[in-house]
């Protein structure tokens, strides 16, 4: 049987690398469309959790993974010689960035390298993680090649990006429209049948590299105008102008204008990383991209602006920073989730203690740190109350989460420098509340 015609009716085993943010709820979505689902990590602890039915990403539900082994359609594994048992194999790796900004694509060479090692006629294999244009063909494909397998004959290769948004409630994998694009023809309409199966809206696009281009612009879209209201905060404050304000003014025209808000930095996989892709890869064909790169260092300086603005207003309040208690409230990049990747609030910390403060954290989604690629800050969130709130010298709002009761904060604490606008309609005397 040929491997469209096991896509056809759903008997087409479907291999998902690397079961993160992204990987995950692939997965689920194959599972629910009723294919069998192979899930690959190379974490043995996530392994064990997962084939025990238990969900390690809190924000998607604690049914989100049992209901999935209840029926034996899926299962997870760390081995990877059984790539081979799967027909679609899709890889959610990690793509971060090395110290000097540049692209780290180990993971993704790495997953490539495991799927050629196993890699046999009737395999469709597609990359999902952001990329700069032409990762797939002129990384994947060579390695895949190499095999003596010929693509878009043999098995088939494709590009379809992750669109996922952890916390959002009115959207899922399954109704993100998904873009795709094929090496070739014949690996590209491949990849489009397998994804309709799963996915409510499937949109092909002509290569593998328009599908690659058109992920960077989204996330570079977002993060060139996170960087104007960014540079607009730091404009307007000394101004005594509320950007909050401004902002939800502008919203009204109901055209030409969407609105963007400012925060401490950006966070999440995608945002802060996925311009300096392109700005490399830029970079290699030897032009430049000022305007990205502009963008990238607002955006990458504001944990600096914050902590500035910080011992600013300790000043202002008879106290230095070097020896002030801080309070960070929010360790994860967004509200309402425990995802800290790339947070803005770690640097921030690690700033605040460089300068000599004494922080604590609290975050009700994360009860504690983990090791990171560039973080290790050993520390546990703690408890928040009025009693606690009155210990420190400073709170700095770094995440907003709607489990944090405004009013409770800014009544008990001493300072409060807010980075997310959160305090903007409590009641009762400012004085001591600073926008950052």
């Amino acid at each position: 049987m040929t491997i469209q015609q096991k896509i056809a009716d759903r008997s087409a085993v479907v291999g998902v690398v690397a079961l993160g943010y992204v990987g995950l709820p692939l997965a689920r979505a194959f599972w629910s469309a009723g294919f069998q689902t192979i899930g690959f990590d190379i974490d043995p602890e996530k392994i064990r959790l997962l084939n025990r039915g238990e969900n390690y990403l809190r924000h998607l539900g604690e049914s989100f993974v049992s209901e999935m082994c209840q029926d034996g359609r899926f299962q997870a594994t760390d081995d990877f010689t059984r790539l081979s048992e799967a027909d679609a194999i899709l890889i959610c790796v990690p793509t971060p960035l090395g110290k000097h900004l540049e692209p780290d694509l180990s993971f993704v060479e790495s997953a490539s390298d495991q799927a050629a090692a196993t890699l046999r006629p009737e395999q469709l294999i597609v990359l999902e993680s952001t990329t700069y244009p032409g990762t797939t063909r002129d990384i994947m494909l060579p390695r895949l090649q190499a095999t003596g397998l010929t693509c878009g004959k043999d098995f088939f290769l494709a590009y379809s990006p992750e669109r996922e948004d952890p916390g959002r409630a009115d959207h899922s994998t399954q109704t993100i429209p998904k873009l795709v694009g094929g090496i070739d023809q014949a690996s590209g309409e491949l990849a489009v049948a397998l994804y309709r199966q799963a996915v409510r809206e499937i949109v092909p696009v002509g290569s593998a590299e328009v599908a690659e281009a058109a992920k960077l612009l989204e996330n570079i879209y977002r993060a060139v105008n996170i960087a104007m209201v960014n540079e607009m905060k730091m404009l307007l404050t000394p101004m005594d102008i509320d950007v909050w304000e401004v902002i939800e003014a502008a919203a009204t025209k109901p055209f030409g204008f969407q609105p963007f808000y400012p925060g401490p930095g950006l966070g999440g996989h995608c945002i802060p990383i996925d311009p300096f892709y392109l700005t490399w890869k830029a970079r290699e064909a030897g032009l430049s991209t000022r305007f990205i790169e502009l963008a990238g260092q607002i955006n990458h300086g504001m944990p600096t602006y914050v902590v500035q603005r910080a011992a600013d207003a300790l000043n202002r309040h008879g106290k230095a920073i070097h020896g002030a208690r801080v309070l960070v409230l929010g360790l994860a990049y967004k509200p309402n989730v425990d995802d800290v990747r790339e947070s803005p609030s770690f640097e921030i910390i690690e700033r605040l203690q460089a300068a000599g403060a004494d922080v604590d954290y609290n975050d009700p989604h994360v009860p504690a740190t983990h090791k990171m690629r560039h973080h290790d800050l050993h520390m546990s969130s703690v408890d928040l109350s009025a009693d606690m709130l009155n210990q420190y010298d400073c709170v700095l709002i770094a995440t907003h989460h709607a489990a944090y009761d405004w009013q409770m904060i800014a009544d008990h604490a001493k300072l409060v420098v807010d980075t997310r606008g959160a305090m903007r309609h409590v009641t009762g005397p400012h004085d001591h509340i600073i926008s950052a």
